[in-house]
């Protein structure tokens, strides 16, 4: 027998028998196993020839080879042409995930930014899903990163309101927006609609990638500022120009405009990585990345294709989300194939560049760069970590695989020296050089609502004012009041997008006994005690109580050792610390005699007898 004659069966699968009856049309075909599950989902020209590709005697592939022995049954679909076959296999494949296929993992919505336009003070907002509400969408966003990112920076080139309605409604008084300069105040008259509406006109433009036609406005606006001596008004102008400026040189496409995606695939080490840069209106709105499964084996092209079928193809935000032109690092084995089905999913046409030149060539590159970059991050780091993240995105059901989480705990003793910490968890594991500790200081003792509030709110405000940056979660030591007390801090500061995860752990405090609660939902969750996504929680959540444990003892040390002395007139921070110094701590203090208090620099024979009385009162 030929190498090119089929095997005679495949584990009870009769493959001769098949073959000969199987049709030479377009069409899709499924393998089963002996339970009746869908082990592979492909697409074929011609069926016959396809199939039987698979039961030769000699096989290259070991992956092929493996999947053809658990083979019992093929079902075959004939199609009317070869792209309907190509629509077909995406759908099947996104219904039946078969262990054999390279998949995506499933596809949440992406964010937009929107704007009630429709309002006299319009505001701006992160959003997903349904767009029903009336107004404008600004997006596709690559992820909720971009849209906070880009949010963030709106407010301070264009200050725009982003508060809620609710929020906005009720207030008798500016918010902390405007005393950092992120808002104008229409919630209590501070603008007028037409120097409002000029902000939005411009912010308008920014989203919709004419920077260059901001400048210019923003240009005649200062010079006749200026002329009729508004010099304040100038500077904000000015100001303004220069940050723009200073924005274009690292975001945009020099003399490239219009929308398109740029995709790159690496592959190695039994892994693959798809990068996306998604640019629009000529600008880089950030990008994402995709670590498909079952992709051990698959070479960059095979990997390729299957995300453009998988990605496009009933895309999840419908026709108008996928560009007239998607940029490709290198050619898929079946580019007019996939180029004639994406167009018919979009209802236009949708050019897969893979020759270009310029700017554009510059920017596959990158995408290139990036994923051959993420890959071997995610090589060099091959521990159970990243399944953590992957597995808390699931087992909470969130729309982004979270790439950096913070955690909060309070820690105190019956109310003394409260200490709030706040540590940082990326794909890497810990990033220790994000933590950082708070001395609570406005609050009542005991008071962990309190406490928390101001935490947040220092931490947050910070990060509004361009310090630092935001995580994709929050983890908080408490249940449902602590998220309230969470959800209120990001309301005021006009945060959103960014889920808040409570951890209540139940009166024993038992490890797999803990109750989630998140932002936006009433019931509580459970995790199986053996989910990785909770073995993560427990890990952020134990180091944010070390953290914050340490900070408490510390201060708490701190202030029994010099409170006393604090409170003697005369005694300042270098005459304490003399004191300290010079009698080896506070209990030598106690019990040193007046001369010999007398005798640490700085200390007169009359404070050291008032140093004397305050630790032997009576003599």
């Amino acid at each position: 027998m030929s190498e090119e004659e089929p095997q005679g069966e495949a584990e009870g699968f009769d493959a001769r028998a098949f073959l000969e009856r199987v049709t030479e049309r377009p069409g899709v075909y499924r393998m089963e196993n002996a339970d009746g599950e869908v082990i592979y989902v492909g697409k074929a020209r011609n069926l016959k020839r396809r199939l039987s590709s698979y039961f030769r005697r000699k096989v290259d592939s070991p992956k092929t080879r493996a999947m053809v022995s658990h083979i019992a049954n093929v079902e075959v679909t004939v199609t009317g042409s070869e792209a309907e076959a190509l629509i077909l296999e995406n759908n099947l494949i996104k219904r039946y995930r078969p262990r054999y296929n390279v998949l995506l993992r499933d596809d949440k919505s992406y964010p937009y930014i929107y704007l009630s336009s429709q309002q006299r003070f319009p505001r701006l907002a992160f959003h997903r899903g349904a767009r029903r509400a009336k107004g404008r969408y600004f997006g596709p966003y690559p992820s909720a990163t971009a849209v906070r990112e880009t949010l963030s920076l709106l407010q301070k080139l264009f200050p725009v309101r982003q508060c809620e309605d609710t929020f906005f409604n009720n207030r008798s008084r500016p918010c902390l927006q405007y005393q950092i300069q992120r808002c104008t105040a229409p919630c209590v008259g501070y603008v007028d609609e037409e120097r409002y509406a000029e902000d939005v006109e411009h912010a308008v433009m920014f989203l919709e990638g004419k920077s260059n036609a901001v400048i210019d406005d923003l240009v005649g606006r200062m010079e006749k500022a200026s002329a009729d001596l508004e010099f304040e008004a100038a500077a904000r102008y000015r100001d303004q120009i220069a940050q723009l400026r200073k924005l274009q040189q690292r975001q945009s496409i020099s003399g490239e405009g219009g929308d398109h995606d740029v995709v790159a695939v690496a592959a190695e080490g039994g892994m693959a990585c798809v990068q996306v840069f998604v640019i629009r209106g000529g600008n880089n709105l950030g990008n994402r990345t995709w670590f498909p499964q079952h992709s051990d084996g698959a070479d960059t092209g095979e990997v390729l294709e299957a995300f453009l079928a998988q990605h496009y193809l009933d895309h999840a935000e419908g026709a108008q989300a996928i560009p007239p032109e998607i940029l490709l690092a290198e050619e898929p084995p079946e580019r007019e194939l996939l180029e004639e089905a994406i167009s018919e999913q979009a209802g236009r046409r949708v050019r897969l560049a893979t020759r270009v030149r310029g700017e554009r060539a510059r920017w596959v590159e990158l995408a290139g760069t990036n994923a051959r970059t993420a890959l071997e991050s995610r090589l060099a780091a091959r521990t159970n970590l990243f399944e953590r993240f992957q597995a808390l995105q699931e087992g909470l059901d969130l729309p982004d695989l979270p790439r950096r989480i913070e955690g909060f705990d309070i820690s105190h003793t019956r109310g003394e020296s409260p200490v709030g910490a706040c540590v940082v968890f990326d794909h890497s594991g810990p990033v220790k050089d994000a933590y950082r500790r708070y001395n609570i200081r406005d609050v009542e003792p005991g008071d962990d609502y309190g406490a928390l509030r101001e935490v947040l709110t220092r931490r947050y405000t910070k990060v509004k004012r361009g310090e630092g940056e935001l995580p994709d979660a929050i983890l908080i030591d408490g249940g449902r009041g602590q998220v309230n007390v969470a959800e209120g801090v990001l309301e005021e500061l006009q945060i959103t997008g960014i889920p808040v995860i409570g951890i209540a752990k139940g009166p024993e405090r038992k490890a797999g006994e803990e109750t989630l609660f998140l932002s936006g939902r009433e019931a509580g969750l459970i995790l199986p005690p053996d989910s990785p996504g909770l073995h993560l929680i427990q890990q952020i959540d134990g180091e944010a109580h070390r953290f914050a444990i340490g900070g408490h003892r510390q201060r708490r040390a701190k202030s029994r050792n010099t409170s006393t002395l604090e409170d003697i007139p005369g005694v300042g921070p270098r005459k304490r610390q003399a004191l300290l110094q010079q009698l080896g701590g506070l209990q030598g203090v106690t019990r040193a005699g007046v001369e010999e208090l007398a005798r640490v620099p700085g200390i007169s024979d009359e404070l050291a007898q008032r140093i004397f009385d305050t630790f032997h009162p009576g003599g």
